[in-house]
């Protein structure tokens, strides 16, 4: 039994992942921000195992880890997690930036570092939910699509940094997914929302899956997943 453990399990594309591999009885570990969120979780994943730390301050995630019980060994970390928040970048403060590198990039990058020993152990696979924003920006994506350009630098190097321990590194790139965040996107930009135009979360699900389930005499390094409507 495969063990993973989830950021962002509580809706959209996290959550479609969460349930596929709940269905098919692997062993989850769900991270959540407080916790009222774990008990959610828990409830929704019966059995799943549940981790509490605030990916909006990354700076305390190694002493809220300490409190609690990690696993000894991890075949996946998925990166699912994520907030957006547009705007020109005439207009955009610090605590706009701050917000969005912190659970975006930073907390990623120190969640990684503090599970690298267990997924070491079982030359396991990190996977970066990214975005077609990490490979190019638009207008007022400026913030947003700094940290997922951050994130993309993330997982290349450790992708080559970890490719000796047998580490395999996967970054997804999804294009307009139909989510909570999407309804969120389409209000800042005053636009009306239709989730059929968008992709299923359970078609990201699907490749975030393919990567894992690959073979071991292969890998997928980068993917990027777009609308088909």
């Amino acid at each position: 039994m495969a063990t993973h453990l989830i950021t962002g399990a509580g809706s959209g594309i996290g959550a479609a992942v969460a349930r596929r591999l709940h269905e098919r009885g692997d062993d989850l570990i769900l991270f959540a921000r407080d916790a009222g969120r774990a008990r959610e979780l828990g409830s929704a994943f019966p059995g799943a195992r549940t981790l509490v730390g605030d990916l909006a301050n990354p700076d305390r995630l190694s002493w809220a880890l300490a409190q609690q019980t990690l696993p000894d060994r991890l075949d996946s970390l998925l990166h699912i997690a994520g907030v957006v928040d547009l705007g020109p970048i005439g207009d955009l403060t610090p605590k706009t930036w701050h917000e969005q590198l912190n659970v975006n990039l930073v907390a990623p990058a120190e969640l990684t570092r503090l599970l690298l020993p267990q997924l070491r152990i079982s030359h396991g696979q990190v996977i970066f939910v990214n975005s077609g924003a990490g490979l190019s920006a638009h207008a007022e994506w400026g913030a947003y699509a700094a940290s997922k350009h951050g994130l993309k630098a993330l997982a290349d190097a450790l992708r080559e940094e970890e490719r000796a321990s047998g580490l395999r590194v996967t970054s997804v790139y999804p294009g307009r997914t139909a989510s909570p965040m999407q309804a969120k996107v389409h209000q800042q930009e005053g636009k009306e929302y239709d989730a059929g135009r968008w992709i299923d979360p359970g078609s990201v699900a699907t490749t975030i899956l393919t990567a894992l389930d690959l073979p071991r005499d292969a890998r997928i390094d980068d993917v990027t997943v777009r609308p088909g409507r």
